[in-house]
């Protein structure tokens, strides 16, 4: 537990920082934003900033000196450098961004310990793409593994012949088969450092253009009657990562 005036150094200068940092400061802590970004919206309302790059090992270290605990704001950050960390000060671990930034990780996982993701297939090439919409029928949707969110690196298979239309980036990409489903809605529990686990009531999340618009509560009784079940997965999941800190699934 960290006692009153310790510092939480957060990776990532963005929106989410900057939310992560004024509560922070309202319970008492100091926060230290690492970001290469020097126009950082976090670093505005933090006590210390380190603008340095990824891979930079000294600035790395320098920051970690001065953190009593270490967080992400988000998943798109390069792990491999972040190995040189204490690993008792990041929190979640590394092994869990390694598996959240990468969606052939992330499914693979989740389905090992008794989750039932959209079907998927790994997607490269073009022959990939065709063998992948074989498989799974369409429509669908073309996903990089990396870096999209919010639609973003996402490309639409409505019928067999959209395929040709596609560029592909280059990068490992998944194929998704659309699910038809009535409500979306989220298990969003806390994870202690001896494995206690916490969850806050889940909520009915509405999209907009592929975006998050609302998430409500109460939530209706569909989903009510899924959120023992769904708990039971997403601590099951929080457990095999040996999650420590706030995790949310989408069901």
């Amino acid at each position: 537990m960290l006692n009153s005036g310790s510092t939480i150094g957060i990776l990532g200068g963005g929106q989410l920082g900057r939310m992560l940092a004024m509560s922070a400061a309202q319970l008492g802590f100091r926060v230290h934003i690492y970001a290469p970004e020097a126009d950082s919206i976090a670093a505005e309302v933090s006590a210390a900033f380190t603008c340095a790059a990824w891979d930079d090992a000294a600035a790395l270290a320098g920051f970690a000196a001065d953190c009593d605990a270490i967080t992400f704001e988000f998943e798109n950050i390069d792990v491999d450098p972040l190995a040189a960390l204490p690993q008792g000060k990041v929190f979640p671990s590394i092994k869990a961004l390694e598996i959240a930034q990468h969606r052939l990780l992330e499914k693979g996982f989740v389905a090992d310990h008794g989750g039932s993701p959209a079907p998927f297939a790994a997607v490269t090439t073009m022959a990939d793409l065709g063998a992948a919409i074989a498989d799974i029928g369409v429509p669908g949707i073309i996903k990089t593994c990396r870096d999209g969110y919010d639609g973003k690196g996402q490309w639409r298979v409505m019928e067999p012949g959209d395929a040709a239309s596609v560029d592909l980036p280059g990068v490992q990409c998944v194929y998704e088969g659309f699910v038809h489903f009535d409500c979306e809605f989220s298990v969003i529990l806390v994870r202690g450092r001896t494995g206690e686990v916490r969850f806050w009531d889940s909520p009915h999340n509405t999209h907009e253009h592929g975006i998050l618009a609302h998430s409500v509560l109460p939530a209706p009784e569909i989903i009510t009657d899924q959120t023992p079940a769904a708990r039971r997965l997403a601590g099951k999941v929080a457990e095999a990562l040996g999650y420590v800190g706030v995790m949310t699934a989408e069901f």
